[in-house]
């Protein structure tokens, strides 16, 4: 029996023009999330449920992991993505990675959407570009 595969992560890095604090502050803090994601009601602390309010409604999601100003995790909405802040210091700069994992297998359906998860993967991919790469790089830098 072949072994199905899932999706492999959305991985987007960007080299952000600030010290990582300033970066961390904005990746960490409902405010500054809602100045380049979505509106939420986000606070920095392991275990909190809180949303995002997404195109399909609001997104239940829950903060896994944080260990500032390096790493964040949380859960997103009901179909067991996650997804993760990587940062990195350097020279006065900071390298910023979001991973967007718990893809599943590329032809399951996702409910909400009600689109397989390959096109959800694809679409995501496309979205995050513009949101790491324009959307944070200009709230962060100005």
């Amino acid at each position: 029996m072949e072994k199905q595969h899932t999706l492999e992560d959305v991985k987007k890095t960007v080299i952000i023009e600030a010290p990582i604090q300033k970066v961390w502050d904005t990746v960490s803090t409902a405010e500054g999330i809602a100045s380049w994601f979505m509106p939420n009601d986000f606070q920095p602390k392991v275990g909190h449920e809180f949303h995002v309010q997404s195109p399909f409604g609001p997104s239940p999601c829950k903060v896994l992991e944080m260990d500032a100003p390096h790493r964040l995790s949380f859960s997103w909405d009901t179909d067991g993505w996650i997804v993760s802040f990587h940062l990195k210091e350097q020279d006065g700069k900071t390298e910023f990675t979001l991973i967007h994992g718990g893809w599943k297998q590329p032809g399951s359906i996702l409910p909400k959407a009600n689109e397989k998860s390959s096109v959800i993967r694809d679409r995501m991919a496309h979205g995050w570009d513009q949101i790491v790469n324009e959307r944070l790089k200009k709230a962060v830098e100005g």
